[in-house]
């Protein structure tokens, strides 16, 4: 063999040897940390939940197939997997991206109230998973998900069975959960408006939260002042789209998240969002920085 040879092999070997190291450096610190992405989605929510154990958590989809390629910046081009899909309500803006998720993710598990509605995007995702036969939770009362040690998700809303129901207005059904890990806690709560947050505000259960997403995609129907106190946040995340028709975020709203000294940050402005907790304390990086 020429000596060449030899030295390419070696050269190639110490290569192999950095990347290898770097690669385990940093997959060590993602595992002891879990990470939100507040993705960009226009205007519509979708949340991608990493856990410090290896599961994607994906919360709502948006309004179109723009969260695929939102998961494709946030997830390694191998990882084809969702652990859980969670879908908050059934308004297009939430479930109309989880149709090609769906079809395109290994989908593990789905929970969702099963509130009854005709929206074609919702009943065209309700048959690709039956056709997919991914097995389904439904929310009907306060409940918690242990996904790991010090990591779980705190489900406090709603407190009865919708499935079938047909109820007037569909931000109310909206799942409300906190994400807990460690110390740190994480307030999504859909689109729910201010009946729903007050009956939150008025029960026994702590709120409290560092990073509280704008519910209603920061709307003068929710968000209350009320809910706002008992929650306290450090960070508050809008996702709303750029010029959108319904005047989203409202100025009230912006107004109490300056009040109570929270950093603010929006989709629309920003880009995605991403929180990162090490279960002590969460730092925030929007995409445009």
């Amino acid at each position: 063999m020429p000596k060449n040879f030899y030295k390419i092999l070696v050269a190639s070997l110490i290569v192999f040897l950095v990347v290898l190291s770097v690669f385990l450096y940093f997959y060590k610190i993602k595992q002891n940390s879990l990470e939100v992405d507040f993705l960009d989605v226009g205007q519509g929510d979708s949340e991608l939940i990493q856990t410090p154990f290896g599961q994607n958590i994906l919360v709502d989809g948006g309004p179109d197939k723009k969260v695929m390629s939102r998961l494709a910046e946030n997830l390694s081009w191998w990882d084809r997997k969702i652990d859980l899909m969670i879908l908050t309500h059934p308004h297009d803006d939430h479930v109309t991206g989880l149709v090609d998720v769906v079809k395109r993710y290994d989908v593990k598990k789905i929970i969702y109230t099963g509130v009854a509605h005709t929206g074609p995007n919702y009943l065209a995702w309700l048959k690709v998973v039956r056709d997919k036969k991914i097995p389904v939770i439904i929310i009907d009362h306060p409940q918690t998900i242990k996904l790991g040690d010090d990591c779980e998700i705190e489900i406090m809303f709603p407190d009865e069975n919708l499935v079938g129901k047909t109820p007037e207005n569909l931000n109310n059904t909206s799942i409300a959960m906190k994400l807990v890990y460690g110390k740190t806690k994480f307030f999504l709560a859909g689109d729910i408006e201010k009946d729903i947050e007050h009956k939150l505000s008025m029960e026994n259960i702590d709120l409290s939260a560092d990073v509280f997403k704008a519910d209603h995609h920061g709307s003068d129907t929710s968000n209350t002042e009320e809910l706002l106190r008992k929650i306290n946040p450090k960070i508050v995340v809008i996702e709303v789209g750029k010029n959108n028709q319904f005047g989203h975020p409202s100025g009230r709203p912006l107004k109490t998240f300056e009040r109570i000294g929270a950093r603010v940050y929006r989709t629309d402005l920003d880009g995605t969002v991403r929180i990162a907790s090490d279960g002590a304390k969460v730092s925030a990086v929007s995409a445009n920085n």
